[in-house]
């Protein structure tokens, strides 16, 4: 579905936050957030969260989105239109992850920038070894996921992510607004008490690409390498570094 729009994609830095607007500092964004949590109240719905960011973070507000759905970046761009959404590009993607994120880059008004990591796959496994990610899957995502998302997020105040409570218990207490210590600024989980099958319904109303291999066994979907998929009756996660303690790539921990 097209909105008639312009768009774009780009391997280069990211572009619709304003480089002449002095940034606010550590302490006015963290009394942002006390700000965000006495406007919004317990419960507010996702529409509320993203107007309010947008309307609190003009220009300086990044979405980070894995391409499983476009419900996010559909949900704010329409508040906030041309917004950079951040695409963590590891080299190890599936190729209907890729097809859903030129889709996204195509139909929305956003803005798609492809964040990659300092090392190409080739790089890393002559530094590190050929399939790292079968050795020692956190540092892969230390450094394909949780560093470069960091060098991307140093040039905004918030970012929108689309953790929900019900993906596993580490997010069972996910706040809608909250400070985000690790990168220093406002994190926005708009999503965060809606069910999976909110999100499906979400996409069916609003004509929201999927990505598809949500209906074929993969109701979490990450890296091609660290996911299978997942039996019915499963927990949605269980497809994720299968046969490792490891949960979470470390982007939101």
């Amino acid at each position: 579905m097209s909105l008639g729009l312009p768009t774009r994609r780009t391997d280069q830095a990211p572009l619709s936050h304003r480089p002449d607007r002095p940034h606010r500092t550590i302490d006015e964004l963290q009394a942002l957030v006390v700000r965000g949590v006495r406007e919004l109240g317990t419960n507010p719905t996702a529409e509320e969260a993203v107007g309010w960011a947008a309307e609190v973070f003009p220009g300086t507000l990044a979405v980070a989105c894995s391409m499983q759905d476009a419900v996010l970046p559909h949900l704010v761009s329409r508040f906030a239109a041309g917004v950079d959404v951040l695409f963590l590009e590891t080299g190890y993607h599936f190729s209907d992850t890729l097809v859903t994120r030129d889709i996204v880059a195509e139909d929305l008004p956003v803005n798609v920038v492809n964040v990659r990591a300092e090392l190409s796959v080739a790089e890393q496994d002559e530094r590190f070894g050929p399939r790292l990610h079968e050795r020692d899957p956190a540092l892969c995502c230390q450094l394909r996921k949780v560093e470069p998302l960091a060098r991307a997020l140093a040039g905004y105040e918030a970012w929108v992510t689309g953790v929900r409570r019900e993906e596993s218990p580490t997010r069972a207490s996910t706040s809608v607004v909250s400070w985000d210590e690790k990168n220093r600024l406002v994190k926005i989980n708009p999503l965060a008490a809606w069910t999976h099958d909110e999100v499906l319904a979400y996409a069916a109303e609003h004509d929201v690409v999927t990505n598809s291999l949500l209906t074929d066994g993969y109701p979490s979907i990450g890296c091609e390498p660290c996911t299978r998929r997942v039996a019915p009756g499963e927990d949605p996660r269980a497809g994720r570094w299968a046969g490792f303690a490891k949960t979470e790539c470390g982007l939101h921990t």
